[in-house]
């Protein structure tokens, strides 16, 4: 036996769990930030996930066609690094983090927030953060045991949401107050038009939010017993099963009242389907075990599958020399140690941050457009591997897969610039704070590390240098 394969981390997960850690981490929001997803696209908002489920696609696609060529965890970094070169691997792998890393503290404050709501509890700071702490630390804990304990939870997490959304859905279509007059107007908005682009354009682009996810089964290939060309089962299942679910789900709470309706008051700051189930219907029990199923359970299998992305995303760059060699040290579970406290700390100042300043809630706000760019260089990189390498041949390759690379380019572009249109200053401060730690981790590997050692990584040829 290598050392790799004594040291390294463990084929064990099931496909099935790589799909879960990649629904889990897509289907995050749906109870929680629906007033912000209507207030984005009013009535009409079913139909907006509808259509970026299918400008997603194509970007699913071709991460399922270059994923089977690379049987180690890193995505982003790899693909990146091949493609062009490793310092814009550096850039898409920081970049793709900025958008894991917000998660876990936003998720754990809009927990504290339903926790809050739900038994009119008025929480102070301080019970905001104990609550936060202790779901971090949890998290953290069951992060460095065997990797089954965690993906087996989110599992759980993840299907118990999707049944009581499913089921919600249904409640309120057979409730006597749906009617598909309410929608109206279906492409209303509180966003303002920019540069005469219409704002329920604007407000579909910023809809990739609960879409970043499925770019997580990258990162756990390495520990996948099963056929590395399955992983599109994974990837592209997770974009459709999310897809279908939220356009379901919308259009049943679309037909509840009219918009104006649905998110006035109370709605409009969070809990719109709850805050609506209670007002409208009268209903009181549901919208509690609605609420515990996808608030905390749904919100939970979320922190779960970013957290374990993150931490081995991080183990990646170790491994594969760009970053120091302690994020590549394992405990007896095969489980990355420096980078779940790394990462749990990052959490924490996070945390401290969002609730004492405007900066998380800044640098939130900017995630999805770090995502989109780490989705379009990922596109170049497919191009140039396959331009490269035409000996490698994917399993799953694309009969016409330049042509798919270069439209998924285009769309993340373009959703990446919406992303940008109506930040504030503080939202721009906050994303360079987080480049500029970035690139002083770069300065240090291209004038320390990388002056001794290459960065190495496995490809269809054999383990190379770059």
């Amino acid at each position: 036996m290598s050392e790799k394969q004594e040291v390294g981390l463990q084929k064990s997960l099931k496909l099935i769990f790589v799909y879960t850690v990649a629904t889990g981490s897509i289907f995050t929001w749906v109870s929680y930030w629906d007033s912000v997803f209507f207030g984005y696209c009013g009535s009409g908002t079913w139909l907006a996930f509808a259509l970026m489920t299918l400008a997603i696609l194509p970007t699913a696609l071709i991460y399922s066609e270059i994923a089977p060529l690379f049987k180690t965890t890193g995505g982003e970094l790899i693909y990146n690094t091949v493609g062009l070169n490793k310092h814009v691997g550096f850039l898409a792998s920081w970049l793709i983090m900025a958008a894991w890393i917000a998660v876990p503290p936003a998720v754990v404050m809009a927990i504290a927030t339903w926790i809050s709501r739900t038994f009119g509890l008025g929480l102070t700071f301080a019970n905001t953060m104990m609550i936060g702490i202790g779901i971090l630390v949890f998290v953290f804990l069951m992060s460095l045991q065997d990797v089954q304990v965690l993906v087996k939870a989110q599992a759980l997490c993840l299907f118990v949401n999707i049944a009581s959304t499913l089921v919600t859905g249904l409640l309120i279509l057979f409730s006597g107050h749906w009617s598909i007059a309410n929608m109206g107007n279906l492409f209303e908005s509180h966003l303002d038009s920019i540069y005469g682009i219409p704002a329920w354009i604007i407000g579909m682009a910023l809809l990739i939010t609960p879409y970043f996810g499925f770019e997580t089964v990258p990162q756990m290939v390495e520990e996948g017993d099963f056929p590395i060309k399955d992983s599109k089962k994974a990837i592209c299942g997770s974009v459709v099963t999310c897809g279908l679910i939220y356009t379901f789900f919308y259009f049943c709470v679309a037909g509840l009242d009219t918009f104006p309706n649905l998110i006035a008051g109370e709605a409009a700051d969070g809990f719109l389907t709850i805050t609506n189930m209670e007002r409208i219907l009268g209903w009181t029990t549901w919208p509690v075990i609605y609420g515990f199923f996808s608030v905390f359970m749904g919100l939970g299998a979320s922190i779960m599958g970013f957290w374990m992305s993150t931490v081995r995303m991080l183990y990646s760059m170790a491994e594969k020399n760009f970053l120091p060699a302690a994020f590549k040290k394992l405990n007896k579970h095969s489980q990355p140690i420096v980078p779940n406290i790394f990462l749990l700390v990052i959490s924490l100042v996070f945390l401290l941050l969002m609730n004492s300043t405007s900066f998380m809630n800044d640098f939130f706000n900017l995630m999805s457009f770090g995502c989109a760019c780490a989705y379009a260089l990922t596109m170049i990189s497919a191009v140039r591997i396959n331009q490269k390498h035409p000996s490698w041949k994917s399993p799953n390759a694309l009969k016409h897969g330049h042509l798919i690379a270069i439209v998924a380019m285009i769309i993340m572009i373009i959703i990446a610039f919406f992303c940008t249109l109506g930040q504030g200053r503080g939202s721009w401060i906050s994303f360079g704070v987080y480049l500029g730690v970035g690139v002083l981790l770069w300065l240090y590997m291209v004038c320390v590390r990388w002056k001794t050692s290459k960065v190495t990584i496995e490809t269809p040829d054999g383990i190379q240098e770059f």
